[in-house]
């Protein structure tokens, strides 16, 4: 049987921001956009990109996180249309996942609401609602 004074501790359980569980503090869960760029952290010993802040170490070999920032431009890796409510969000809306140029992959608020083909350039242009929004880069639109 586990003792439960034991759950967590080591470990961040939880995902919500300002919450403490185990004695670290919890990462961020969504990107943020600071100064045109997104800000995360970069891995010291592996390199591994993450699109977000105050995790305890890097989620692919456990090694410290630096801070850094990546471009806003990227490639759709996959996206959709979503057509039901969603919290405050009226249908349709689109959303994608974008292999960020020099970075992570991100998840996005499309500016259309239309399914991009994959290979598709976008470039984050702000945040909508605390969400990354992107559109297509110019010269790209299909």
């Amino acid at each position: 049987m586990v003792n439960s004074d034991e759950l967590g501790v080591g470990r961040a359980t939880k995902r919500r921001p300002g919450s403490t569980m185990g004695g670290l503090p919890v990462a961020e869960s969504r990107p943020q956009l600071v100064g045109g760029r997104v800000v995360g952290e970069r891995c010291g010993s592996c390199g591994y990109p993450v699109p977000q802040t105050g995790l305890p170490w890097c989620p692919s070999c456990y090694g410290r996180l630096e801070a850094a920032s990546f471009s806003p431009a990227g490639t759709v890796w996959s996206s959709t249309v979503v057509a039901i409510p969603v919290n405050d969000r009226r249908p349709p809306f689109g959303l994608a996942y974008v292999d960020l140029d020099d970075g992570p992959r991100v998840l996005v608020h499309l500016q259309e609401p239309k399914v991009l083909p994959a290979g598709s350039r976008v470039v984050i242009t702000g945040v909508d609602s605390g969400d990354l929004s992107a559109a297509l880069e110019e010269g790209h639109r299909r």
